[in-house]
This record gives structure tokens, C-alpha cells and sequence, in this order.
């Protein structure tokens, strides 16, 4: 499978940096935006699978760059600011934010919070898993109705 790629917005060039080496030396692809014109440009040209989004940027802010977003796209947000109030936490995640992640924080937090996110948003597996129905002969076991029937006659 390939590398999930994930759109890195900050306005803050080291910032940006340090998120973009972590999340490429964990082995996602990363590709960043230093605005929120320009991180509404790269989502309009390709679709990403995770999108860090500070919320302090010039011109459009976080907050309406997930607005945006989120009128044509389910792509995950993390929402990554130095704004800590209870208010913008809840105004994010209210917009569409998946998570809300405060300035300072570790590499290892973001790591665990990107893998969360990607986890939770990814389409369950079906290889293996167990039909919700199994019929043999005139035996049937609706595993979903938690049912089993013989002959169309059901036993309990």
C-alpha cells in the first residue's frame, strides 16, 4: 500500500519543517502549504488522506480553510494551534476537525494522533472477515439477526 499523503499547513517555516520531517521519517508523504490560499489550492488539485491545519494563518484562517473543506471533502483534519481555549477547540471540531492538537507538543504526540485519525478514517478490511450470512443446504445462520433457520423455519 502506498504512503498516505498528508497536506502540512503553517505559516511558521520552521514549524512546517519540523512537521514535515517527522511525518516523512515515519514514511507518509508530505506536502505543504504556508497559507490558507495556498492549502486550498493543493486540496482543489489533489486529494489528500490527512490534512494538519494550523489555524493561525495569514489571510483565510484555519478555521475557514475547514469550512471550505469540509463543504466538498471528508478529508481528516487535525487542527494544530497555539490557541488552547475551550472556545476555539470547540469551534474547530464543530467546523469539521477531527482532532485539535495545541502548540507546544512533541513529535510522538502528533505521530500518535496522525496514526488515530488515519486509523478511524480508513474503510474497515473485508478480507477475512466472516460473511453475516452462511448457508448450507436448507440451514441458514444470519450471524447480523443473530437468527438460524432450517428449511425457512426458524430454531431457537
Amino acid at each position: 500500500m502506498a504512503a498516505e499523503r498528508i497536506l502540512a499547513v503553517d505559516d511558521e517555516p520552521r514549524s512546517l519543517e519540523i512537521i514535515r520531517f517527522n511525518l516523512e521519517a515515519a514514511g507518509y508523504r508530505v506536502d505543504v502549504a504556508a497559507s490558507g490560499e495556498q492549502a486550498l489550492d493543493a486540496v482543489a488539485a489533489e486529494e489528500r488522506d490527512l490534512i494538519v491545519l494550523d489555524l493561525m494563518l495569514p489571510g483565510i484562517d484555519g478555521f475557514e480553510v475547514c469550512r471550505r473543506v469540509r463543504e466538498r471533502s471528508t478529508c481528516p483534519i487535525i487542527m494544530l494551534t497555539a490557541k488552547g481555549a475551550e472556545e476555539d477547540k470547540v469551534r474547530g471540531l464543530r467546523l469539521g476537525a477531527d482532532d485539535y492538537v495545541t502548540k507546544p507538543f512533541s513529535a510522538q504526540e502528533l505521530l500518535a494522533r496522525v496514526e488515530a485519525v488515519l486509523r478511524r478514517a480508513r474503510p474497515p478490511e473485508e478480507v477475512g472477515r466472516a460473511p453475516e450470512t452462511l448457508e448450507i443446504g436448507d440451514l441458514r445462520i444470519d450471524a447480523r439477526r443473530k437468527q438460524v433457520t432450517v428449511a425457512g423455519r426458524e430454531l431457537r
